[in-house]
């Protein structure tokens, strides 16, 4: 039987990031990808235009009938939009046993439009980040959770940042240093116990949109599988390089394009 991963997550109309992006990645890795949509945006590789968020009454209802049915083995978690849209998703959540959860706490768009509100920050550290057996923020997210005026701008910072985080609760921390400004990209995995030095080559590309959509996504399907963790991590970056790497082939859109999902399946 096939691995079943859920995404939780905003649509992005570009198809780069959000919703999208989640499932292409989970379909190169081999797993199958079920969805339930918090907010929709219209949104291309400029910026954002316009979001909708989805009730948080049909929010449930997407999340009750899914797991009615499907077998699901990881839930990755995006864009959630409001607090009430983070409540729905945590009550759900809560009822479950054995399922990792990755948790990427989006609250910024690679364009730099925001994607939460205030409150829903709030609901996010104090309801959904205690359940998460991951989260994932990048150098900002990371330091606006921590209420830090400046990311961390080195490799011991990063640390520092990713040991703090394991106090709102969660079981381990990715701090991501991709929008850092080494020649390397470096990941610092925490899990309270040891920490993990991520490292590959920096790909030098403007077209980085979605990137942290898919690594999230990446992890949660290596979980469904049963990979373990550490292993999970150091999969899901490798699969993002190579989605980097090919990412000039692709040529969509006019600002930041999105990484190529299926640079190992698409002949040139």
């Amino acid at each position: 039987m096939i691995p079943i991963t859920l995404t939780i997550a905003g649509s992005d109309s570009s198809g780069g990031a959000g919703i999208q992006a989640d499932l292409k990645t989970f379909s190169a890795l081999g797993v199958y990808g079920a969805s339930v949509i918090t907010a929709l945006t219209a949104q291309n590789t400029r910026g954002v235009s316009a979001i909708h968020p989805v009730p948080a009454d049909f929010i449930a209802a997407q999340l009750d009938t899914v797991f009615d049915d499907l077998d699901i083995k990881a839930v990755k978690i995006g864009m959630v939009g409001s607090a009430e849209a983070v409540s729905a998703v945590s009550r759900m959540l809560r009822t479950l046993e054995g399922i990792p959860i990755v948790l990427d706490p989006v609250m910024v768009a690679t364009s730099g439009d925001p994607l939460l509100d205030s409150d829903a920050e709030q609901a996010l550290r104090d309801e959904l980040i205690p359940l998460a057996d991951l989260i994932t923020p990048n150098l900002e997210e990371a330091a606006r959770l921590l209420g830090e005026k400046a990311r961390a701008t080195g490799e011991g910072e990063m640390r520092e940042h990713a040991e703090r985080l394991l106090g709102l609760g969660p079981r381990a921390v990715l701090v991501k240093g991709g929008h850092g400004e080494s020649e390397e990209a470096v990941d610092i995995l925490w899990d309270g116990a040891s920490a993990t030095r991520l490292a590959v080559p920096r790909i030098k590309t403007r077209n980085t949109h979605g990137t942290g959509c898919t690594l999230s996504s990446a992890i949660a399907a290596e979980l469904a599988k049963g990979v373990a963790l550490g292993e999970a991590c150091s999969r899901a970056k490798r699969y993002l390089t190579g989605a980097l790497k090919a990412a000039d082939s692709l040529e969509v859109g006019q600002g930041n394009g999105p990484v190529h999902h299926f640079f190992e399946l698409w002949k040139k």
